[in-house]
Protein backbone atom coordinates (compact mmCIF):
# COMPACT_ATOMS: atom_id res chain seq x y z
CA UNK A 1 0.00 0.00 0.00
CA UNK A 2 1.06 3.61 -0.57
CA UNK A 3 2.33 5.43 2.50
CA UNK A 4 0.44 8.70 2.95
CA UNK A 5 1.87 9.67 6.35
CA UNK A 6 5.34 8.52 7.38
CA UNK A 7 6.99 9.65 10.62
CA UNK A 8 10.55 8.75 11.59
CA UNK A 9 12.37 9.30 14.90
CA UNK A 10 10.14 12.23 15.83
CA UNK A 11 10.85 14.06 19.08
CA UNK A 12 9.04 17.10 20.47
CA UNK A 13 10.03 19.20 23.49
CA UNK A 14 8.04 22.13 24.86
CA UNK A 15 10.04 25.00 26.34
CA UNK A 16 8.77 27.73 28.61
CA UNK A 17 9.75 31.39 28.11
CA UNK A 18 13.04 30.90 29.98
CA UNK A 19 13.62 27.21 29.33
CA UNK A 20 15.70 27.22 26.14
CA UNK A 21 18.88 26.68 28.09
CA UNK A 22 17.22 24.00 30.20
CA UNK A 23 15.85 20.55 29.56
CA UNK A 24 12.26 21.55 28.74
CA UNK A 25 9.28 19.17 28.78
CA UNK A 26 9.56 16.15 26.51
CA UNK A 27 6.15 15.51 24.93
CA UNK A 28 6.90 13.04 22.12
CA UNK A 29 9.81 10.61 22.05
CA UNK A 30 11.11 8.59 19.08
CA UNK A 31 7.81 8.33 17.21
CA UNK A 32 7.96 5.99 14.21
CA UNK A 33 4.72 5.26 12.35
CA UNK A 34 2.94 5.27 9.02
CA UNK A 35 -0.60 5.59 7.69
CA UNK A 36 -1.42 4.09 4.30
CA UNK A 37 -3.70 5.29 1.53
CA UNK A 38 -7.42 5.13 2.48
CA UNK A 39 -6.58 3.59 5.86
CA UNK A 40 -8.43 4.41 9.08
CA UNK A 41 -5.88 4.47 11.91
CA UNK A 42 -6.53 5.41 15.52
CA UNK A 43 -3.98 6.85 17.92
CA UNK A 44 -4.89 5.49 21.35
CA UNK A 45 -3.40 6.67 24.60
CA UNK A 46 -4.03 8.39 27.93
CA UNK A 47 -4.90 12.08 28.13
CA UNK A 48 -1.82 14.28 27.89
CA UNK A 49 0.37 11.72 26.12
CA UNK A 50 0.99 13.92 23.07
CA UNK A 51 -1.65 12.62 20.64
CA UNK A 52 -3.01 16.08 19.86
CA UNK A 53 0.50 17.50 19.61
CA UNK A 54 1.33 14.85 17.02
CA UNK A 55 -1.67 15.88 14.92
CA UNK A 56 -0.59 19.53 15.08
CA UNK A 57 2.86 18.59 13.82
CA UNK A 58 1.40 16.54 10.96
CA UNK A 59 -0.90 19.44 10.07
CA UNK A 60 2.10 21.77 9.87
CA UNK A 61 0.91 24.01 12.71
CA UNK A 62 4.17 23.54 14.61
CA UNK A 63 7.54 23.02 12.92
CA UNK A 64 9.69 22.97 16.05
CA UNK A 65 10.58 19.28 16.33
CA UNK A 66 13.35 16.79 15.63
CA UNK A 67 12.97 13.89 13.21
CA UNK A 68 10.98 13.74 9.99
CA UNK A 69 7.35 13.89 8.87
CA UNK A 70 6.48 13.00 5.29
CA UNK A 71 3.05 13.46 3.69
CA UNK A 72 2.98 11.70 0.34
CA UNK A 73 6.74 12.06 0.24
CA UNK A 74 6.73 15.80 0.99
CA UNK A 75 8.04 17.57 4.07
CA UNK A 76 5.41 19.88 5.66
CA UNK A 77 8.25 22.03 7.01
CA UNK A 78 9.18 23.00 3.47
CA UNK A 79 5.90 22.69 1.57
CA UNK A 80 2.34 23.61 2.49
CA UNK A 81 0.44 20.34 2.33
CA UNK A 82 -3.34 20.71 2.77
CA UNK A 83 -4.95 18.45 5.36
CA UNK A 84 -8.48 18.27 6.77
CA UNK A 85 -8.15 18.92 10.50
CA UNK A 86 -10.90 18.83 13.15
CA UNK A 87 -10.55 19.53 16.86
CA UNK A 88 -12.65 18.01 19.66
CA UNK A 89 -14.90 21.09 19.77
CA UNK A 90 -17.02 21.74 16.71
CA UNK A 91 -15.72 25.36 16.47
CA UNK A 92 -18.77 26.46 14.50
CA UNK A 93 -19.08 30.25 14.23
CA UNK A 94 -22.14 31.10 16.38
CA UNK A 95 -23.50 33.96 14.26
CA UNK A 96 -23.34 31.98 11.01
CA UNK A 97 -26.01 29.56 9.87
CA UNK A 98 -25.14 25.89 9.66
CA UNK A 99 -24.78 26.00 5.87
CA UNK A 100 -22.56 29.08 5.94
CA UNK A 101 -20.36 27.37 8.53
CA UNK A 102 -20.07 24.30 6.31
CA UNK A 103 -19.24 26.42 3.26
CA UNK A 104 -16.40 28.24 5.01
CA UNK A 105 -13.62 26.21 3.28
CA UNK A 106 -15.16 27.06 -0.11
CA UNK A 107 -15.35 30.71 0.89
CA UNK A 108 -11.72 30.78 2.06
CA UNK A 109 -10.45 29.42 -1.24
CA UNK A 110 -12.74 31.86 -3.08
CA UNK A 111 -14.85 29.18 -4.72
CA UNK A 112 -18.32 29.64 -6.15
CA UNK A 113 -20.60 29.60 -3.09
CA UNK A 114 -23.83 29.34 -5.10
CA UNK A 115 -22.59 26.35 -7.08
CA UNK A 116 -21.10 24.70 -3.98
CA UNK A 117 -24.38 25.09 -2.10
CA UNK A 118 -26.25 23.39 -4.93
CA UNK A 119 -23.70 20.58 -5.15
CA UNK A 120 -23.82 20.06 -1.39
CA UNK A 121 -27.48 19.07 -1.26
CA UNK A 122 -26.80 15.34 -1.46
CA UNK A 123 -24.01 15.53 1.13
CA UNK A 124 -26.17 17.62 3.47
CA UNK A 125 -28.75 14.84 3.33
CA UNK A 126 -26.11 12.12 3.70
CA UNK A 127 -24.73 13.84 6.80
CA UNK A 128 -28.24 13.98 8.31
CA UNK A 129 -28.51 17.77 8.18
CA UNK A 130 -31.23 18.36 5.55
CA UNK A 131 -33.81 20.89 6.70
CA UNK A 132 -31.46 22.55 9.18
CA UNK A 133 -29.36 24.57 6.74
CA UNK A 134 -30.47 27.96 8.09
CA UNK A 135 -30.31 27.10 11.80
CA UNK A 136 -27.67 28.68 14.03
CA UNK A 137 -25.30 26.36 15.95
CA UNK A 138 -27.10 27.14 19.23
CA UNK A 139 -30.28 25.67 17.73
CA UNK A 140 -28.65 22.35 16.84
CA UNK A 141 -28.01 19.26 18.96
CA UNK A 142 -24.46 18.27 19.88
CA UNK A 143 -24.48 15.46 17.34
CA UNK A 144 -25.72 17.73 14.56
CA UNK A 145 -23.04 20.30 15.32
CA UNK A 146 -20.38 17.58 15.15
CA UNK A 147 -21.76 16.33 11.83
CA UNK A 148 -21.74 19.87 10.46
CA UNK A 149 -18.15 20.31 11.64
CA UNK A 150 -17.15 17.01 10.07
CA UNK A 151 -18.74 17.96 6.76
CA UNK A 152 -16.90 21.27 6.87
CA UNK A 153 -13.69 19.32 7.58
CA UNK A 154 -14.44 16.97 4.68
CA UNK A 155 -14.73 19.98 2.34
CA UNK A 156 -11.28 21.30 3.27
CA UNK A 157 -8.44 20.84 0.81
CA UNK A 158 -6.54 17.61 1.32
CA UNK A 159 -7.00 13.85 1.24
CA UNK A 160 -5.80 13.35 4.84
CA UNK A 161 -8.33 13.77 7.67
CA UNK A 162 -6.93 14.44 11.15
CA UNK A 163 -9.70 14.00 13.72
CA UNK A 164 -8.80 14.94 17.29
CA UNK A 165 -11.30 13.23 19.63
CA UNK A 166 -14.29 14.57 17.66
CA UNK A 167 -16.78 12.63 19.82
CA UNK A 168 -15.12 13.13 23.20
CA UNK A 169 -17.61 15.73 24.45
CA UNK A 170 -20.75 13.79 23.47
CA UNK A 171 -22.93 11.60 25.67
CA UNK A 172 -22.55 7.84 25.24
CA UNK A 173 -25.65 7.28 23.09
CA UNK A 174 -24.90 10.20 20.75
CA UNK A 175 -21.28 9.08 20.60
CA UNK A 176 -22.28 5.60 19.41
CA UNK A 177 -24.59 7.12 16.80
CA UNK A 178 -21.77 9.36 15.57
CA UNK A 179 -19.36 6.43 15.38
CA UNK A 180 -21.82 4.46 13.24
CA UNK A 181 -22.46 7.48 11.06
CA UNK A 182 -18.73 8.22 10.61
CA UNK A 183 -18.06 4.62 9.57
CA UNK A 184 -20.83 4.69 6.96
CA UNK A 185 -19.60 8.01 5.52
CA UNK A 186 -15.93 6.95 5.55
CA UNK A 187 -16.64 3.60 3.89
CA UNK A 188 -18.34 5.47 1.05
CA UNK A 189 -15.79 8.29 0.55
CA UNK A 190 -12.57 6.65 1.82
CA UNK A 191 -10.26 9.49 2.77
CA UNK A 192 -7.16 8.60 4.78
CA UNK A 193 -8.01 9.12 8.47
CA UNK A 194 -5.84 9.51 11.57
CA UNK A 195 -8.23 9.50 14.53
CA UNK A 196 -7.19 10.44 18.08
CA UNK A 197 -9.01 8.85 21.01
CA UNK A 198 -8.45 7.53 24.53
CA UNK A 199 -11.43 5.17 24.26
CA UNK A 200 -10.34 1.57 23.56
CA UNK A 201 -13.75 0.36 22.30
CA UNK A 202 -14.02 3.33 19.94
CA UNK A 203 -10.54 2.72 18.53
CA UNK A 204 -11.22 -0.98 17.85
CA UNK A 205 -14.68 -0.40 16.41
CA UNK A 206 -13.64 2.30 13.94
CA UNK A 207 -10.15 1.35 12.85
CA UNK A 208 -8.19 -0.78 10.44
CA UNK A 209 -5.25 -0.40 12.79
CA UNK A 210 -4.77 0.96 16.33
CA UNK A 211 -1.48 2.53 17.43
CA UNK A 212 -1.01 2.60 21.22
CA UNK A 213 0.97 5.37 22.94
CA UNK A 214 2.54 5.59 26.38
CA UNK A 215 2.21 8.29 29.02
CA UNK A 216 4.20 11.49 28.48
CA UNK A 217 6.69 11.66 26.89
CA UNK A 218 4.50 9.84 24.41
CA UNK A 219 6.08 7.03 22.45
CA UNK A 220 4.57 4.18 20.47
CA UNK A 221 4.37 1.02 22.55
CA UNK A 222 2.71 -1.17 19.94
CA UNK A 223 0.02 -1.49 17.31
CA UNK A 224 -2.73 -3.95 16.49
CA UNK A 225 -4.38 -4.65 13.13
CA UNK A 226 -8.16 -4.98 13.46
CA UNK A 227 -9.25 -7.83 11.26
CA UNK A 228 -13.01 -7.24 11.23
CA UNK A 229 -14.86 -7.07 7.94
CA UNK A 230 -16.58 -3.89 6.82
CA UNK A 231 -19.21 -2.62 7.14
CA UNK A 232 -18.81 -2.78 10.90
CA UNK A 233 -21.75 -3.70 13.14
CA UNK A 234 -22.40 -3.31 16.86
CA UNK A 235 -22.57 -7.11 17.25
CA UNK A 236 -18.79 -7.26 16.95
CA UNK A 237 -18.44 -5.52 20.33
CA UNK A 238 -19.84 -8.67 21.95
CA UNK A 239 -17.64 -11.21 20.20
CA UNK A 240 -14.58 -13.00 21.56
CA UNK A 241 -12.21 -11.42 19.03
CA UNK A 242 -13.23 -7.90 20.08
CA UNK A 243 -12.41 -8.73 23.70
CA UNK A 244 -9.06 -10.20 22.62
CA UNK A 245 -8.18 -6.96 20.84
CA UNK A 246 -9.27 -5.02 23.92
CA UNK A 247 -7.17 -7.20 26.22
CA UNK A 248 -4.12 -6.76 24.00
CA UNK A 249 -4.50 -2.98 23.89
CA UNK A 250 -5.03 -2.78 27.64
CA UNK A 251 -1.81 -4.74 28.04
CA UNK A 252 0.09 -2.31 25.81
CA UNK A 253 -1.32 0.72 27.63
CA UNK A 254 -0.64 -0.57 31.14
CA UNK A 255 2.78 -2.11 30.58
CA UNK A 256 4.57 0.82 28.85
Amino acid sequence: MNKIIEITQLNKVYYGPEDREREGLGVLSDINMRVDDNEFVSLLGPSGCGKSTLLKLIAGLDNDYEGSISLRGKNPKNTRIPVCYMLQKDCLIPWRTMISNILLPIEIRKGNIKTAKENLKSLIAEFGLAGFENYRPSQLSGGMRQRAALLRTYLMDGEIMLLDEPFGALDEITRMQMQDWLISVWEKHRKTVLFVTHDIDEAIYLSDRVIAMSNIPGTIVGEICIDFKRPRTRDMLLCTQFNEYKRSLMGLLTND
